[in-house]
């Protein structure tokens, strides 16, 4: 995936994305593209590639790849008010294997982890973002069949990344659902995540990658229900 050895982020990336929020235009970026890649791109690279060997134990059925795990620098400006080209930070996602070959075409995106570098705002987080309607009504389902299950995947993440993030919840339940049923709280989501910030000095040590495998830990037991629920199974080996 990539040949260049993890050593931190140093504090020049840093920089040079605060430059960018200030300086968000082509020709500015353009001028300072060869930083971009020295200090942002290849140390991301070079990270995810090491977290891919770590997660070949952790979670063999999760799998990095360089051309789909890490998100461009570039913004969709097409419907936004905001035509700033570039990002101010980056990110790269990990998610199930199987979505690499053929199960994509029958599960719209799956659970997986995500890693995000920014001045002031790092983070690392999992689970699930705003599923399309037929992953959310396949994770409701699930919800009804194997409550005990969700709740033991959640009690596994609590105490290092609190309550699942309540950025979409209805004030109702759905249709077809019970007032009394006993996982209405969990019914109401339309999102399944959890985050927690990223200690800045964590992200200038070579030992990073290892932080990194031992956040996920946690968050595993809730990417891999998530994911049984949309029929994306679990793995014991590569």
């Amino acid at each position: 995936m990539s040949t260049v050895e993890f050593l931190g982020f140093r504090p020049q990336a840093f920089r040079f994305l605060r430059s960018l929020a200030r300086n968000n235009r082509r020709d500015w970026f353009e001028a300072h593209r060869d930083a971009f890649e020295t200090e942002l791109q290849q140390p991301l690279l070079a990270l995810l590639d090491e977290v891919d060997v770590r997660l070949a134990s952790l979670a063999p059925e999760l799998s990095a790849d360089k051309k789909r795990s890490v998100f461009r620098i570039y913004r969709d400006i097409r419907f936004s008010k905001d035509k700033s080209p570039y990002k101010t930070h980056v990110a790269f996602w990990v998610g199930h294997r199987a979505l690499g070959r053929s199960g994509g075409a029958a599960v719209h995106g799956g659970a997986g982890l995500y890693f995000h570098l920014e001045p002031n705002a790092s983070i690392v987080a999992g689970g699930m973002w705003m599923p399309p309607p037929a992953a959310l009504t396949r994770i409701r389902a699930a919800l009804s069949e194997d409550l005990r299950g969700f709740e033991a995947a959640r009690r596994t993440l609590r105490r290092t990344y609190g309550e699942l993030s309540d950025e979409s919840v209805l004030q109702r339940l759905p249709r077809g659902f019970a007032a009394d049923h006993p996982a209405a709280n969990w019914l109401r989501y339309r999102s399944f995540t959890v985050s927690r910030a990223i200690p800045a000095a964590e992200l200038q040590r070579t030992s990073l990658p290892d932080w990194l495998a031992y956040a996920y830990g946690p968050v595993i037991p809730l990417v891999r229900w998530l994911n049984g629920a949309l029929g994306l199974p679990a793995a014991r080996r590569r």
